[in-house]
């Protein structure tokens, strides 16, 4: 998109936010004005033109994602869900927000005929074209979808999916707690509120945080239509009792735009992307009330290693290995980013979690 388009983009999506808080009688809470500009029909973050994913600023990109960085982390997880495939029986496998479709087509190849189907729950437009043509090769298995059906089975991916959720703030100032929001100027404006984190924030100091009610419901729903599988979910995140440790007093959300991040999402409405790190106890209980069990959870780094990653980064070549060993160094992805997998059915001794599992943590 140039920058005349990305102008007029950004000037019709601020025209439909002050929209929306004008009738929400002058103030809406972040969570709406995150779902606006990102999810907006035509206008938000995920929904225009722009290109999002990609190694490089130059090539108009705002981030990269793990498998834009190696092809090696698509093949490697393909170990786990051929595993989960096996072990409940199914041939079905569930992306959403599948980026590129870079996963897509590392997972299909990797994988084989041991995929009869595989279904894409993709929001944007612009994106579903963008997988369409990479993912031709395998038109005959690949098919795409807005919504989950009420009943389904297979193994569901989910890579960095949760933190485009949208989520609300809360803040506390001078021991009282309210809701972030946004008024008709576009601007911050905070309203008392009986909302609360989930765990008590030890200390009287200022603190801002996010809660997650988009990505807990999302979780339930999920969790009501998986009839049997399981479920991987990659992204940034903790548990319960780092993300809300008392010194995490500035929250964690976070935009990225031309490989760059700030902390500013009132700011360039439409052409950056707006993130928060997941609350992984959140969704693991959320998960669990709702009938899906954890499987395991762990770190990046600890998953690939125990699928394999290593013995893959050994036979390919050197370019290929330092651009894979990203994934799994603690500094870069390896330690920040997690894995927590949920099932329906029988469990078993997941590979991707047989050293290192962390289950205990949330």
């Amino acid at each position: 998109m140039n920058e005349a388009g990305t102008s007029s983009v950004t000037s019709a999506l601020r025209s439909l936010v002050r929209q929306q808080v004008e009738r929400a009688g002058g103030w809406l809470p972040f969570d709406r004005f995150m779902a606006l500009v990102l999810y907006a029909p035509g206008l938000g973050y995920y929904a225009n033109a722009s290109r999002k994913f990609g190694a490089m600023p130059q090539q108009g990109s705002d981030f990269v994602t793990a498998p834009e960085m190696s092809p090696l982390f698509g093949a490697t997880l393909a170990v786990q869900v051929g595993e989960a495939l096996e072990r409940t029986g199914k041939s079905e496998v569930w992306e959403f927000g599948a980026g590129t479709g870079a996963l897509a087509h590392q997972l299909l190849g990797a994988l084989g005929d041991r995929v009869s189907r595989y279904v894409i729950v993709e929001l944007s437009a612009s994106l579903r074209e963008r997988q369409q043509q990479l993912l031709a090769p395998y038109a005959d298995r690949v098919e795409w979808v807005a919504e989950l059906p009420d009943s389904f089975e297979g193994v569901v991916v989910g890579n960095e999916v949760l933190d485009a959720m949208p989520v609300k703030l809360l803040v506390r100032k001078g021991g009282t707690w309210h809701e972030r929001g946004v008024d008709l100027g576009l601007a911050w404006s905070d309203r008392p509120t009986e909302l609360r984190p989930p765990v008590e924030i030890a200390g009287e100091h200022d603190y801002l945080t996010e809660t997650h009610p988009h990505a807990l419901a999302f979780i339930r729903t999920l969790a009501d239509r998986l009839a049997r599988g399981a479920a991987f979910f990659i992204d940034y995140g903790f548990p319960e009792a780092e993300y809300y440790h008392p010194q995490r007093h500035m929250g964690t959300l976070m935009c990225h735009r031309a490989h760059m991040a700030d902390t500013d999402p009132l700011a360039d409405i439409g052409q950056k992307d707006i993130t928060a790190h997941v609350d992984f106890t959140g969704i693991a209980v959320a998960a669990q009330e709702a009938g899906l069990a954890t499987l395991g959870y762990t770190s990046q780094g600890r998953f690939l290693v125990n699928c394999g990653i290593v013995q893959a980064m050994a036979a390919s070549p050197t370019k290929e290995q330092v651009a894979a060993q990203r994934l799994i160094a603690e500094h870069e992805m390896g330690e920040l980013f997690k894995v927590l997998a949920l099932h329906k059915g029988a469990y078993w001794d997941a590979t991707g979690f047989r050293e290192g599992d962390r289950t205990h943590t949330l």
